[in-house]
């Protein structure tokens, strides 16, 4: 049987990142820079607020700032009141059937912040989790959405720990032992999707990350064994009941898989199973010039799991709609974008909007590729002259890894993000400061907070 969980914290205690292939620093520093940007926006949510609350204020070297507050808290607290802001929007990047960045970023920026961690090695932290998280994920056939599991709180704890143990320097046995205690703190449903308990999820996987390490760090154990044994985390976690784990080498560290993977930005911050929609439906209103008049019906066929994530038809909240292909599509088609502008209650509400969501007929296919989604999202709408428009199938959003944003589209959205807090200079000097992150000489030095604004 593999030794997973030996091979895992081998990994992770021993990779540099000169052992890093090409493309991986580029999307671990976009995927960081985007996550902080969102993070940002994010924070004033009051989801966020109520969980702040419950954060004490901390003193002393050992703690990190809510962001961009300044203020001090213990490090798994900051990991768990910024990984909530991070996630809160749905605007953060999706990778490995979840969202990395939204449990890997805080967590280290937390962690990194009280030990004055590099800039490379933040990279190296981040490589760490991802690889183990992509590993893990495909030593499993079946679809963790379709059992309910919420992969960004199952298998991200396994990540966070592995990248806070790699930051904290943990050799090979203590790294064992924070992977195996952040194997028990795995959980996340997908029922909570568009309530405040799904930010709740990548908030305390960030948290369990900082924690476990901290704990293995201190000599606390558990099972050296735990992500493979008979009862352990890929069984009890498997939806298929068949997780993969008769190979003898799990290849880690010679089969990379992050840039491969990379991370896929999102340009709407809403469930990315409507991403591939939105960018046809505002395609086709603006090349047709369409009028919700004008349509009679908005047909999709999209993947089985998609639909399952998308619950909710007749949104009335801004964190409902975020999960409703009936919403995103009747707002690319009445304003021809979905903001976050568009994502509040009033508009969610608003007459002209509502009264679309009933045109929205959607049919779905078993076929599955990348992230279970289907191969590709096929839009078109029928007129109410009859004529139907079709848009080509689209396979792959605009934002992705295979359709990537420039740097300017880039630090465009990071901009719109961080101003709602910061200003116009201080906002454009983070994301330069960010975007350099292999130069950093440490995570203190970053201007995250009101109070270390630029001159």
């Amino acid at each position: 049987m593999l030794e997973l969980t030996k091979q895992a914290a081998e990994f992770a205690s021993g990779v540099k990142i000169a052992d890093l292939p090409d493309r991986c620093a580029e999307a671990i520093t976009t995927g960081i820079a985007d996550c902080v940007g969102v993070m940002i926006a994010g924070a004033g949510e009051e989801a966020v607020r109520i969980v702040a609350a419950m954060a004490p204020v901390a003193a002393g070297k050992d703690t990190a700032p809510e962001i961009p507050s300044g203020r001090n808290l213990s490090a798994a607290d900051a990991a768990l009141v910024n990984g909530v802001a991070a996630h809160v929007l749905d605007y953060d990047d999706v990778a490995l059937s979840g969202h990395p960045s939204a449990v890997l970023v805080p967590s280290i920026l937390a962690e990194g912040w009280t030990l004055g961690s590099s800039g490379e090695d933040v990279i190296t932290a981040y490589a760490a989790g991802y690889e183990i998280w992509a590993l893990l994920e495909a030593l499993e056939p079946g679809p963790y959405h379709e059992r309910g599991f919420h992969p960004t709180a199952v298998l991200g704890t396994i990540a966070t720990a592995a990248a806070c143990a790699r930051l904290r320097g943990l050799d090979a046995g203590k790294t064992a032992h924070a992977i195996a205690i952040g194997a028990s703190l795995a959980s996340g449903l997908v029922a909570n999707f568009g309530t405040m308990t799904k930010s709740f999820h990548a908030g305390r996987t960030a948290q369990s990350g900082v924690i476990a390490a901290r704990l293995a760090g201190q000599g606390f154990t558990g099972a050296t064994d735990v992500l493979e044994h008979r009862t352990g985390f890929m069984r009890a976690h498997s939806p298929s009941s068949r997780p993969q784990l008769d190979a003898d080498d799990a290849a880690l560290g010679s089969r990379w898989r992050l840039p491969h993977s990379g991370i896929n930005v999102k340009r709407y911050p809403t469930c990315y199973g409507t991403h591939r929609s939105i960018d046809a439906m505002i395609d086709l209103a603006q090349q047709h010039n369409l009028t919700p008049d004008a349509v009679k019906e908005i047909r999709v066929r999209t993947g089985s799991t998609q639909k399952l994530m998308l619950r909710n038809s007749n949104p009335q909240t801004g964190l409902e709609a975020k999960f409703s292909m009936e919403f995103a599509l009747s707002a690319a088609l009445v304003v021809r974008r979905v903001g976050l502008s568009e994502l509040t209650d009033t508009f969610v509400r608003r007459p002209d909007v509502a009264a679309n969501f009933a045109k929205v007929k959607i049919t779905v296919t078993e076929e599955k590729a990348d992230l279970d989604f289907a191969p590709d999202d096929r839009v078109s709408v029928v007129l109410t002259s009859g004529e139907v428009i079709e848009h080509a199938p689209v396979t792959d959003a605009k934002g992705s890894w295979k359709r990537p944003m420039t740097r300017g589209e880039l630090e465009e959205k990071f901009l719109d993000c961080a101003t709602r807090r910061f200003d116009r200079a201080h906002a454009s000097g983070l994301f330069e400061q960010l975007w350099s992150i292999s130069k950093l000489a440490s995570v203190r030095d970053l201007r995250l907070t009101q109070a270390r604004a630029l001159a």
